[in-house]
């Protein structure tokens, strides 16, 4: 398990499911339609909300969810969207923008250069940007260094700049996306006119990673009953919170309080200004949206073309954010069950869904009487099963090799399932974890204050979670619970985004995404003073790059020229 609310790009789960609901979303996915073999990449949970509290904030504007999209919010409701959450949970108060001038005391890091040298595969080079562990009180002895990686344009007379690219989590490498998906398989023309960019945010990847527990301790740690029925199993699960909690205090503490978005956004801007580019331009998926959001929040003068593929809703608190999610993941199972019945072989029956979904539930309740056997050496546990499942609700590619994987479950063997959980862990062969969870855990929890404090208040949540999903609910309630014993206290808070004065942003949206639901997006573009939402009429979490030639074609055309599509357009 982990935090609970990841974040990401097509493959990443208790982990997940506290990553999805502790607020994140990674990235790291090579590219969507290699999900059924590359599931980990996590976009579950967890977009944390915010995180601005040290900028600042003041009134925020009132602002409608009647984005002219309405004929798509219709088909979301019959798929069971829930467009009719509350908006009175939803902050009022904006994000402040920093002033424009850079302070005397961070030109240094404005004006550095970078020393660039080939890494990783032919044509990437690499480089380590310097940033302030703490923007208030920069020190040079305490600075933080961040691995940076590039492909330059292959058209450099017609270069326009840099294109940042973050693919989600948070804890998602963005310089891994880079290298194995945006630096050669976004769009040619994209990549001739754009020197394509990354950088693994602070404790991420290549930045100085959060470390806490070993594999074999993370191996314990993502087997832990999120599901418990019994106050026993109840302090079980504390336990394992509390040991990951000691574990990143005492390997990473230097770093715990400097790891919120905003720190990131603001080093994002270091990171423009030593490229050259006098404006942001940007590409950010499911968490990376709130990162470009908040980004948008503090230089507006700054931001240039941003998409926001998979927005989150930086306006919700943690409980909220967590449930809606919730109420994601069965949307999207509702899809994929959907799908499933049709089919001849389908291995949950072809009745009817509801059958189908009890059959599901039945094989996860003996999963957490009795593990399954796998060829792994180790057993499938309800927690890992449950992982396994709601990673392949990320894309609908992978929803063939979910399905042959709950064949041999029922079957008896776990094999197929415990291998969709690694993946959506990033846990290798070898047994060794990437950082993607624990770094996931940190950032969601300085980002939004804990949804519980609790087993208590986790308990007393479970029937609004069951409602907004029989199937996940309770393991996602239970995750909403982890930042409760975080070493270190939330420095955000939720809070809109307005980024008055920004350039025209396009903001995405998927109907039937399962980590970042459609309303989010509708939420996030009322927010944004020049925002235009774009629709995209789907399953999965994320659209560009997913097969739709019309959101592909029309987010092309904004990052080439700047023309935003006609309000209310939608994409199949």
């Amino acid at each position: 398990m982990g935090t609970s609310r990841l974040f990401r790009t097509a493959g990443t789960v208790i982990a997940a499911a506290t990553l999805l609901v502790s607020g994140c979303s990674s990235s790291g996915v090579p590219s969507p339609s290699s999900a059924a073999t590359a599931i980990a990449s996590g976009r579950p949970s967890p977009p944390p909300g915010s995180e601005h509290g040290r900028t600042g904030e003041v009134g925020g504007r009132g602002g409608s969810d009647d984005d002219g999209a309405g004929r798509v919010d219709a088909r979301a409701r019959e798929t069971g969207a829930h467009d009719e959450w509350p908006t009175a949970n939803r902050a009022t108060t904006a994000l402040r923008p920093l002033p424009p001038a850079v302070p005397a005391p961070l030109r240094g890091y404005y004006e550095q250069r970078l020393r660039w040298r080939p890494c990783g595969a032919s044509g990437f080079e690499c480089a380590t940007l310097r940033v302030p562990l703490d923007y208030e009180r920069p020190d040079a002895d305490r600075d933080v260094r961040l691995g940076v990686s590039r492909k330059r344009a292959t058209d450099a007379p017609r270069r326009l700049g840099s294109l940042l690219v973050n693919p989600g989590g948070p804890g998602g490498s963005a310089i891994g996306y880079l290298q194995a998906y945006a630096g050669i398989g976004y769009p040619r023309a994209v990549r001739a006119r754009y020197d394509m960019v990354a950088f693994d945010p602070r404790g991420v990847g290549r930045s100085e990673p959060v470390r806490c527990l070993t594999g074999r301790e993370m191996d314990a740690h993502v087997r832990t009953d999120q599901t418990p029925d019994d106050a026993a199993e109840q302090r079980s699960l504390v336990r394992a919170y509390e040991k990951l909690a000691r574990g990143c205090q005492r390997a990473s503490g230097r770093l715990l309080g400097h790891l919120s978005t905003t720190e990131a956004a603001r080093d994002m801007d270091v990171l423009r200004a030593v490229l050259g580019d006098r404006k942001l331009t940007y590409v950010g998926a499911s968490y990376g949206t709130f990162l470009g959001a908040t980004y948008a929040g503090l230089f507006p003068g700054r931001a240039g073309r941003l998409v926001l593929d998979a927005a989150m809703d930086p306006s919700l608190g943690a409980e909220q954010m967590n449930l809606e999610q919730t109420a994601g993941f069965e949307t999207a199972l509702t899809a994929f069950m959907t799908d499933c019945v049709r089919r001849a072989g389908c291995p949950l029956g072809t009745d009817d869904r509801a059958e189908a979904v009890s059959l599901l539930g039945d094989l996860l309740h003996r999963a957490d009487a009795r593990p399954l056997r796998t060829e792994e050496g180790r057993t499938l546990t309800e927690s890992l099963a449950t992982t396994a499942v709601m990673s392949a609700m990320y894309d609908e590619g992978a929803w063939p090799a979910l399905r042959t994987a709950l064949a041999e479950a029922i079957r008896g063997d776990g094999t197929e399932l415990l291998q969709l959980s690694d993946a959506f862990y990033e846990r290798s062969e070898n047994g060794t974890y990437s950082n993607l969870m624990v770094a996931n855990q940190a950032v969601n929890c300085l980002d939004l204050p804990p949804a519980y404090h609790s087993p208590a208040d986790a308990s007393r949540s479970l029937p609004a979670f069951r409602k907004a999903s029989p199937l996940f609910g309770e393991t996602l309630a239970w995750a909403a619970l982890s930042c409760a014993y975080w070493p270190v206290e939330a420095t955000g808070r939720p809070h809109r985004i307005e980024a008055r004065g920004a350039a025209p942003i396009l903001v995405v949206g998927t109907t039937r995404d399962p980590a970042t639901p459609y309303r989010w997006a509708r939420s996030l573009a009322a927010q944004l003073s020049s925002a235009r939402l774009l629709t995209y009429d789907g399953d999965g979490h994320t659209a560009y790059g997913r097969g739709s030639e019309c959101a592909d074609r029309t987010i092309n055309t904004y990052l080439l020229t700047g023309r935003l599509p006609a309000p209310g357009t939608t994409c199949t």
